[in-house]
């Protein structure tokens, strides 16, 4: 498999996501044991897998280059950090100019995520803001001034729980 057809591609870009090979029980446990701590070193990762460091490192590794690890981040409180205000924010937009109108959401300072939807509208974004004020310059100034934008739809965060 060549690199070209193994890593995911963006599909903003229009380019469309592919699979990795098939994973395995020990690339799940790999998986499960770094998304609780990205800074686990390879050492404690293969004693807690039962596993040589050399096969742990490998496997990363492979997980890493075929897109399936796609990064480590630090897990950032967003209120500790100066962004008390959450919300989901629904875009309906013109169809011709979806490409357009989401590139210029993904650029937007205090977008956490956005995904192009099918049902009663196209986009939902998570946001994060300073404060409602600022979540109103966000929607109100940037989003709904977008050339291509229809209408949006706010829906303010009151409590976030912790998956799992």
């Amino acid at each position: 498999m060549n690199d070209q057809t193994s890593r995911p591609r963006d599909a903003g870009a229009g380019r469309v996501r592919q699979m990795a090979g098939p994973l395995d029980d020990v690339d799940r446990l790999i998986l499960a044991e770094l998304t609780r701590d990205g800074r686990l070193s390879m050492r404690t990762l293969a004693e807690r897998l039962h596993i040589s460091r050399a096969n742990a490192y490998a496997r990363v590794e492979r997980l890493r280059t075929t897109g399936v690890i796609r990064g480590f981040k630090a897990d950032v409180d967003p209120v500790a950090a100066g962004l008390g205000t959450t919300a989901y924010v629904t875009v309906n937009l013109n169809q011709a100019e979806w490409r357009d109108v989401a590139d210029r959401l993904r650029a937007l300072p205090g977008v956490v995520h956005i995904a192009l939807v099918g049902g009663e509208f196209d986009v939902i974004m998570l946001v994060r803001a300073e404060d409602n004020a600022a979540l109103g310059r966000l929607v109100l100034d940037a989003i709904q001034g977008m050339p291509g934008v229809v209408n949006t739809r706010t829906l303010l965060v009151f409590e976030e729980a912790e998956p799992g």
